[in-house]
């Protein structure tokens, strides 16, 4: 190689571990052994929290192709919001458990049958595994009731965007682990169990997209946007299909495939009708209790949790899929009140925006040493986003508790906040770039006691 070949060569290979580079390269599992073998596990970054600016890209790519292609569904702003808000919601339990995530997969490595070195083979090897691991687990979320509750949050949209991969429950990732116990047991290191972890998840991001057709001999043995648009979809050839995560093989050799056919429609069999996160989050917890105090017998009782969702006592394990409506596309999706103040979505971005802030700072700076602390700001945060579905859905009572919240930041952080970070809105010492969402704090309570001081006005001039 001369010397112009070799200049070249150290050129591209700069350029391809570029962190852009590889951050969009990593959404795509285009990765080596090499830049993602680590020595601990506690040494693996969180892969997933790294990717959310090319998350946040590649959505944007998505909305401007979908004004460009002729016919293309545009990404609705309510439902885009409740999906962020959920899987904002489904990520605040990791700021009390951040050293725990994986400690049962460490437990259990203890016992490892064979010690398996960290190389190229065994790498490859993970990536198998996990995805493996993944389908069953993901295939008993369908098919156990208990956790269909937390699952259901993900398929609850009832449209198909890349923000829709972002509508995560709070609880699923919990029950999941235990899945993945026979790689501890078999050898898999922790860290390279945890960087495909985090890989298999990113990899799901980018198809969750209408904008992306077939792929060719690809749809043969990799999970593509086509397939994943099948599992998503409430038309009954859909129904409990296409499980893998990375890889389709595993669908095709246990009977679990279909290929899409006719226009999927979206959500689920029956529509939650709802932008609040909360609601999104526990709804079918809520529905699965109510079940179980009205069926007679113990053992519907607990049939309730651990058979199907669909299923009832005298039928089978999964229910009868007659019981499946029979929808077809076009559908009348649900969009929320006929009527909502303009001014009303832009509160909910401009707050939504304070919580992806507030969250990136507590993720990444432990500012808070005190765990109440932390558990109160996570309280304020659910709140936040559970209002931000309320002020969606044109509640009543949405300023009043935007008031109290209000009110509420606004205390906490002159009384509590400001005593740890020494950063109160009221402290001389305070961070100048604080003063920007806590005067979004101010402005929004000024704004909310304007709104109903006018609404009274009128009303009586009415």
């Amino acid at each position: 190689m001369n010397v112009s070949s070799h200049s070249e060569w150290e050129s591209l290979q700069h350029v391809w571990n570029h962190p852009v580079v590889f951050g969009y390269r990593s959404m795509f599992y285009v990765i080596t052994p090499q830049e993602t073998t680590y020595e601990n596990y506690e040494d693996v970054p969180h892969f997933v929290n790294k990717s959310i600016p090319f998350f946040a890209t590649l959505v944007v790519l998505e909305m401007i192709v979908q004004r460009l292609v002729k016919g293309s569904k545009p990404t609705r702003v309510n439902d885009a919001t409740a999906s962020i808000s959920a899987g904002i919601m489904s990520l605040l339990p990791e700021l009390l458990l951040k050293s725990g995530k994986i400690s049962s997969y460490v437990f259990a490595h203890k016992f490892r049958l064979w010690d398996i070195p960290d190389d190229n083979l065994s790498w490859c090897a993970a990536l198998v595994g996990v995805d493996f691991g993944y389908y069953w687990a993901h295939r008993m979320m369908h098919e156990v009731n208990f956790m269909w509750s937390a699952h259901q949050v993900h398929h609850s949209s009832e449209d198909y965007n890349l923000t829709t991969a972002l509508r995560q429950s709070v609880y699923q990732k919990y029950g999941m682990l235990v899945f993945y116990l026979p790689l501890a047991l078999l050898g898999i290191s922790p860290q390279l169990f945890l960087v495909h972890l985090h890989f298999n998840l990113v990899y799901q991001f980018w198809i969750h997209t209408e904008v992306v057709g077939k792929l060719g001999p690809l749809e043969y043995i990799m999970n593509t946007a086509s397939h994943h648009r099948v599992h998503h979809g409430r038309n009954r050839y859909c129904i409990d299909k296409n499980y893998g995560g990375t890889l389709i093989i595993w669908d095709r050799m246990f009977g679990t495939f279909a290929e899409e056919d006719e226009e999927v429609v979206y959500g689920l069999t029956h529509n939650l009708n709802s932008w609040e996160a909360f609601n999104i989050q526990f709804c079918h917890l809520k529905h699965i209790l109510k079940r179980t105090w009205s069926r007679k017998g113990i053992w519907n009782k607990i049939s309730t949790w651990i058979k199907g969702p669909g299923w009832a006592p005298g039928k089978p394990r999964m229910g009868r899929p007659q019981d499946i409506p029979d929808v077809h596309a076009p559908v009348v999706r649900y969009d929320g009140p006929p009527v909502v103040p303009t001014w009303y979505p832009v509160y909910a971005m401009a707050h939504l925006s304070l919580v992806l802030f507030a969250y990136h700072l507590m993720a990444n700076h432990d500012i808070f040493a005190n765990p109440l602390v932390t558990l109160s700001c996570i309280g304020l945060l659910m709140w936040t986003l559970t209002d931000i579905g309320y002020i969606y859905e044109n509640r009543w009572y949405a300023g009043y508790l935007e008031i109290a919240r209000c009110l509420t930041v606004l205390l906490l952080d002159i009384l509590v906040i400001g005593a740890q970070t020494e950063g109160a809105l009221l402290s001389r010492n305070a961070d100048s770039w604080l003063y920007i969402p806590r005067s979004m704090f101010i402005f929004s309570l000024s704004t909310w006691a304007l709104h109903f001081v006018t609404k009274t006005a009128d009303s009586h001039v009415d």
